[in-house]
């Protein structure tokens, strides 16, 4: 570990200028790639005290040996040069967007001989056209055997088709012709290019031609009595249609924009982005990336950073694609005056980088960022948060879609049997455990102003959430003055609990024989908590975790380990131990304890705001002479609701079972107190 004094520049030695640092280690290799407005000030803040640095950054300086600078002429070249840079030194310290499944996509081979259209799942490659991506693997497989009804392009492998070009004869699909079979000479590879173009061209979004040609086509053919033709142009035609449909209108005036939606927690975000072209939505894409720090500034500068390298890299990707379709062409392959084909290099690059970026958090310079994407186009480019309208809608169901993926990211990876496996090892070793922790609790304090208290209580048996033994606690002592104590409301809650288990211990026979004669007629107690968990967990820290333990020396509970885990990083305190425990951010025990606090976190909210619900509707009913408990609890729930109940007349309230005239304007006069 290396001494970050040893190599801090001297004072007054760094510029004020913008710019783009480097850290390297010991052996040279890039580390950290980073820019600033004002290197010297960004700079300063690595060389501070390391207990005052963020665990990744204080990992980075002291894995660093070295630091270096070059200065730009403006922040927008700080940008440009900080993304080469990442893209040529994949620094390991640098944050990594990585895509949170790999979508399924239609590839169009347009850097082949014979270019072919197929499904695909994986890394972008060189002379390959994508369109996508899509949510099914089917969807993309629909999609083509549809379109080859009207553009009869080529689908089959290299093997299959050099096949049949030796046998002389097409194959299935070239019979039924739903390929124009240029392997036996049907079609010349100009004409096949051709029909390649055109189902290029419709995949990009130019579907109102396609289908303007196909009907006129087939008017023509019913005007010349061709009716077989015109049939197989009207079902031609309706398999463009129900493509088109599939895509559903979600922007009214044609908006080519990209819908950027972001939802984070304290270790990792999850980044959703449709891409709607001409009003409709053309495909979807989300990653999860971990995060440096929980803070709006940090979140601003992962958006930010997010659409440089994503907008650098599609463009990066479509002059590549555009380059060998061109070194094709020169070959002699295509005849078409390249600027007249649908993929040609400004077509494709205002594909990628759509007129309008519309996203849900700021990025951190946005002015710059917005000239950069705007220099990538080549035209101006629209970058905002929206406020209102079907652009504010759609942006929320991103965010929906952005905070489902986060969740599922979790869930699977706390499901996986092996991801269990170690993260119950890794919390056995971290804490020093006999053994693993296959039953772990955790309480978490819900309140508002210290109002409603309650507790909630989560049991996890081998990773996994054991819901039919979750309780839920209302706070009696600690509450007891109407303001929050949450030390004291740990307390209650684990006396409360752990006074459970001994009285459950009691309860249990000791020999297995005494069960097998006690009296059945006898009220069965369920005895659930006569075993105590090998890890307890409070929500908080130090002070927390000291009254828990209080409360556990207090009832003799000498074989339960406890934890308290704090939000602000994720640190892990171990009772009498003046310094937290801080689990890597990426390991899978620090997955699962995130896991369990978030469940007793939500388990508690939801209790809480049961019970403020009720306190309000009990509140507003008790004032009404002659409504007793079973007339307000059919009166609930006939209405379903107090805010229905407070919309219903003084007719509609007589409507309810038992109820009669004046009692009806009593609770209306009481719901409506002037």
């Amino acid at each position: 570990m290396t001494d970050p004094s040893t190599y801090r520049p001297a004072p007054g030695s760094i510029p004020t200028d913008p710019g783009v640092y480097k850290f390297r280690d010991p052996a040279g290799r890039v580390v950290y790639v980073g820019k600033a407005k004002n290197l010297r000030a960004r700079l300063s803040n690595y060389f501070q005290d390391l207990s005052q640095l963020h665990p990744r950054t204080r990992q980075m300086v002291t894995t660093a040996a070295s630091v270096e600078w070059t200065v730009v002429a403006s922040e927008v070249e700080a940008l440009q040069l900080e993304y080469t840079w990442i893209k040529r030194f994949d620094p390991r310290f640098n944050v990594k967007y990585r895509d949170d499944k790999t979508y399924p996509v239609l590839a169009v081979s347009t850097g082949e001989r014979i270019p072919r259209a197929f499904f695909y799942r994986g890394p972008r490659r060189k002379g390959v056209r994508y369109f996508g991506p899509y949510s099914h693997a089917w969807a993309v497989r629909e999609t083509l055997d549809l379109l080859t009804r009207v553009f009869p392009v080529r689908t089959c492998s290299k093997g299959v088709y050099n096949r049949h070009e030796t046998l002389g004869r097409p194959c299935l699909l070239g019979y039924i012709d739903k390929c124009s079979a240029p392997c036996v000479g049907k079609v010349s590879e100009e004409e096949h290019r051709e029909i390649v173009h055109g189902f290029v061209r419709f995949m990009a979004g130019h579907t109102d031609a396609v289908i303007r040609d196909l009907s006129a086509q087939m008017h023509e053919a019913a005007a010349a009595m061709d009716f077989e033709k015109a049939a197989r142009l009207r079902d031609d035609l309706q398999a463009v249609q129900k493509i088109t449909e599939q895509q559903a209108v979600v922007l009214g005036d044609g908006t080519d924009a990209d819908v950027v939606g972001v939802h984070a927690d304290e270790l990792e975000a999850s980044i959703q982005m449709f891409h709607v072209r001409a009003g409709r939505i053309r495909g979807q894409r989300g990653w999860i990336v971990e995060r440096t720090a929980d803070s709006d500034e940090e979140l601003a500068e992962l958006v930010q950073n997010f659409l440089i390298q994503f907008y650098s890299d599609a463009v990066e990707q479509e002059n590549i694609t555009a380059d060998t379709e061109q070194k094709v062409a020169r070959r002699g392959v295509d005849q078409l005056s390249h600027n007249s084909t649908p993929w040609s290099r400004d077509d494709g690059v205002h594909q990628v980088v759509p007129r309008e970026v519309l996203v849900d958090v700021e990025p951190e310079d946005a002015k710059h960022t917005k000239q950069m994407l705007s220099d990538l186009r080549g035209a101006q480019v629209d970058l905002r948060i929206p406020q209102r309208g079907d652009k504010k809608a759609l942006l929320e169901t991103v965010q929906k879609n952005a905070k489902d993926a986060l969740r599922q990211h979790k869930m699977k990876r706390i499901s996986d049997l092996t991801a269990r496996s170690q993260a119950l090892q890794e919390l056995q070793e971290a804490l020093g455990l006999e053994q693993a922790p296959l039953r772990i609790e955790c309480t978490d304090i819900s309140h508002i102003q210290g109002t409603d208290v309650v507790a909630s209580l989560v049991v996890f048996e081998d990773g996994l959430a054991k819901k039919s033994d979750y309780r839920r606690f209302k706070i009696k002592e600690a509450a007891g003055d109407g303001h929050s104590n949450d030390v004291a409301s740990i307390a209650e809650v684990t006396r409360r609990r752990f006074l459970r288990y001994k009285e459950d211990a009691l309860a249990m026979p000791e020999e297995p024989d005494e069960a097998r004669f006690a009296d059945e007629s006898a009220p069965k107690r369920e005895q659930r908590f006569a075993y105590p968990p090998q890890l307890f967990v409070v929500d908080g820290g130090a002070p927390q975790v000291a009254a828990a333990q209080e409360v556990l020396d207090e009832l003799g509970v000498v074989d339960v380990a406890l934890i308290g885990i704090a939000k602000r990083l994720e640190e892990v305190w171990i009772p009498g131990d003046d310094e937290p425990l801080i689990l890597p951010r990426n390991s899978q025990a620090m997955y699962l304890i995130q896991q369990l606090r978030d469940e007793a976190h939500r388990f508690a909210i939801q209790f809480h705001r049961q019970q403020r619900s009720k306190r309000m509707r009990e509140s507003e009913l008790d004032k009404v002479h002659g409504l007793g408990d079973a007339r307000r609890k059919e009166l609930v729930k006939h209405f379903g609701s107090v805010k229905k109940l407070k919309q219903a007349s003084v007719e509609d309230i007589a409507q309810v079972r038992g109820f009669g005239p004046k009692l009806a304007q009593a609770c209306f006069d009481a719901l409506h107190p002037e």
